[in-house]
């Protein structure tokens, strides 16, 4: 299992309680904080590798590289882009190796620029290139102030899909229906609904649904992406299905549904959501300790200069659309690295509070992990 999937569990859940829908990309994540590895040494390197699951820096690597490439291109009918980027301020000069790794598997390239005296213009610079890359979805990553005169490196990434069903809903039979909220409230939202069959399949305490989306060109046999809703019996039984997902490590493959069924009745609602979270104190708290302390963080791997680097800054957006024709989602995390820095304190009708994951099929990457526990609000 992801060990990133417990961010769903502690950050998910109390937005749940509080009413909010919930979206991260643990591939994002990893990426960053796999890349992280590559300038790190001594305890910080053990904590990330056990944080991993691996057990050499290059078995880390390599792992990053088979996600990294099972979700690089796109074709005709879908859209797919992840990239990153290193930024690092002119006072710095970067470790060779470290960027031999940057490049070759992480295909990132370096930028120098001006934190100590141009924090602000710097800041800028880098959420315009994240708003880019994910067609403007992604907006000011990096807040007002996390970019100061005492950061000296910064790593970012941004992932975009956009993705078209195999099998569209007829727009025209889209209607409003009740969706049951985790209060016991309930509200109008607009549904989608076909007669098509469906893969779903039922378990003790809900069901699953998976709406494949077109893969065409040369990779369509390598790589397949997919939607898959999950959707607890209970109509308040969303934190449960979470907790029951990230505890096991084989709960998601063990859950895929591999064959379509006939439906008599079958609506998903239309959902728009924006997310965004600061994840030091979960990192933190899931071991990874000595990265954002100070004197305690060995990054002594990205730069050639003797100067004490550790993380003060992990900052994380995602969002997702889904509607009739399709999905389209994007993702970005970017982390700050300063000189000082300290630990922060069969019949599927998907009417109430449901968990949700955008992956590829064939590597069993997880794009995207959310919940919906309101379809009618943004964030």
């Amino acid at each position: 299992m992801d060990p990133l999937l417990k961010i769903a569990e502690l950050k998910g859940i109390p937005a749940a309680v509080e009413g909010s829908n919930f979206i991260f990309s643990p591939l994002s994540l990893r990426a960053a904080l796999s890349l992280t590895a590559a300038g790190a040494k001594g305890e910080t390197l053990q904590q990330l590798l056990s944080f991993f699951g691996s057990p050499t820096v290059d078995h880390l690597h390599s792992a990053s590289s088979t996600l990294i490439e099972a979700v690089r291109g796109g074709d005709n009918e879908l859209l797919l882009s992840f990239v990153n980027g290193v930024w690092v301020d002119r006072s710095l000069t970067v470790n060779p190796s470290f960027m031999r790794i940057a490049d070759s598997i992480y295909n990132a390239a370096a930028d120098s620029v001006d934190f100590i005296h141009q924090a602000p213009r710097e800041q800028k610079k880098i959420n315009n290139w994240i708003e880019e890359k994910t067609n403007g979805i992604i907006k000011n990553l990096i807040p007002d102030g996390a970019v100061q005169n005492t950061t000296r490196l910064i790593l970012a990434n941004a992932l975009y899909f956009k993705g078209k069903w195999q099998n569209k809903f007829d727009s025209s039979i889209t209607g409003n229906n009740h969706f049951y909220l985790l209060d016991g409230s309930t509200i109008q939202v607009p549904f989608m609904s076909s007669r098509e069959d469906q893969f779903i399949s039922s378990y003790d305490g809900f069901q699953v649904l998976k709406l494949p989306y077109q893969q065409q060109g040369e990779n369509q046999i390598k790589r397949s992406f997919s939607l898959l809703l999950f959707l607890p019996d209970k109509k308040n039984g969303l934190h449960d299905l979470i907790s029951r997902a990230v505890s096991d490590p084989n709960f998601i493959d063990e859950h895929v549904p591999y064959r379509r069924v006939k439906v008599n009745h079958f609506m998903v609602p239309k959902f728009k959501i924006l997310f965004s979270c600061e994840t030091t104190d979960v990192l933190s708290n899931l071991g990874l300790r000595s990265l954002f302390s100070w004197p305690d963080a060995d990054l002594s791997g990205m730069c050639l200069e003797s100067a004490k680097l550790c993380v003060s800054s992990v900052h994380h957006k995602a969002a997702i659309e889904i509607d009739e024709e399709g999905t389209v989602a994007a993702a970005a995390t970017g982390l700050t690295f300063s000189l000082t820095c300290y630990t922060p304190p069969a019949k599927f009708v998907a009417d109430h509070p449901f968990m949700f994951i955008l992956r590829e099929d064939v590597a069993g990457s997880i794009l995207f992990f959310g919940h919906v526990v309101n379809p009618s609000v943004l964030g």
